[in-house]
């Protein structure tokens, strides 16, 4: 006995959808899980460079090996302290300018958005560049506003070629580079809360600090936590203005993850594509975990606002 007339008429076309979507399962099998696959596969040999033989697989030599080198220790450590200096001041003060550009008060707030965010558009490798000849020691912008004011202990030194301000320096390349991006995050979120509880609120008598501190601050936590995970996961990807700004120097003082993996792969002269691989793998294990942890609090607070 056939099937009726009215479930042949709603069977759903499961071809067409496979059809459609194989592009995009074939690219992302391509660029992205062919790419993780070889080079954990990597990891596990002695391979130095593409055109290699003799390839013979190592186990966790490679892994072993990398936290018993000082310099990748180091590049953990650089890339850590990055985090603390660039991850708070782009929240911290990307909040304080939404809530300003989130004021009825403040005049010229599409101007001030674009001028936030067209650093976003703008690419690493051209901030970089303009950010070296803006910091010159010797005939930058930044030098010569120093002498007019008189510093010129403090003219003198270059920001990026020493060892205690390269990677200050750099942070701070980095959060005015992005902070038009969690700037706009921030004017989204804030947007979300309803104007009745303003209302209410300054009917109540409270003043701005209370209303942030009792109303918009718990509201906003949950998109907090989003920005925050994002904010980290840009921090981490810092290769190209790292690489552009110092190339990891003066001393390895600005060698991150990415820079150190960079290095041993290609710019060595006596390349390690296996222990590079090895380095990436953990890159790679430690992201994973930052997603991981970002999905665990929003699924914990989705939870507590049921």
């Amino acid at each position: 006995m056939g099937q009726p007339r009215s479930l042949k008429r709603t069977r759903t076309p499961y071809g067409w959808i496979y059809l459609f979507l194989a592009p995009t399962l074939i690219l992302f099998s391509m660029y992205t899980l062919y790419p993780i696959g070889a080079t954990v596969w990597y990891s596990l040999t002695n391979m130095r460079t593409f055109t290699s033989r003799n390839i013979s697989f190592v186990g966790l030599a490679n892994y072993k090996a990398l936290f018993a080198d000082k310099q990748f220790l180091n590049s953990l450590s650089v890339t850590g302290r990055f985090l603390l200096l660039a991850v708070p001041a782009r929240f911290v003060l990307s909040l304080l300018l939404a809530l300003l550009l989130n004021w009825k008060r403040c005049a010229g707030k599409t101007f001030f958005r674009t001028m936030f965010f067209l650093p976003v558009l703008t690419t690493s490798a051209v901030i970089g560049v303009v950010f070296i000849m803006i910091l010159d020691p010797t005939m930058g912008p930044v030098n010569i506003i120093l002498k007019k004011l008189n510093l010129t202990s403090l003219a003198n030194v270059s920001l990026l070629g020493t060892y205690a301000t390269a990677l200050p320096t750099a942070a701070v390349v980095w959060v005015w580079k992005w902070l038009g991006n969690s700037l706009i995050y921030w004017i989204a979120s804030l947007q979300s809360v309803p104007e009745e509880l303003y209302e209410a609120a300054r009917i109540d008598g409270a003043n701005s600090v209370q209303i942030f501190k009792s109303i918009v601050f718990p509201l906003l936590i949950p998109f907090a936590v989003i920005i925050l995970v994002l904010t980290v996961s840009d921090a981490i990807r810092v290769f190209n203005l790292m690489l552009t700004l110092t190339n990891g120097g003066p001393f390895f003082a600005t060698e991150t993850v990415e820079v150190f993996i960079y290095r041993h792969a290609f710019q060595s002269s006596s390349p390690r594509m296996a222990y590079a691989s090895a380095a990436a793998t953990i890159f790679g294990i430690f992201f994973m975990l930052i997603v991981v942890f970002q999905r665990m609090v929003t699924s914990l607070l989705n939870r507590r606002n049921r």
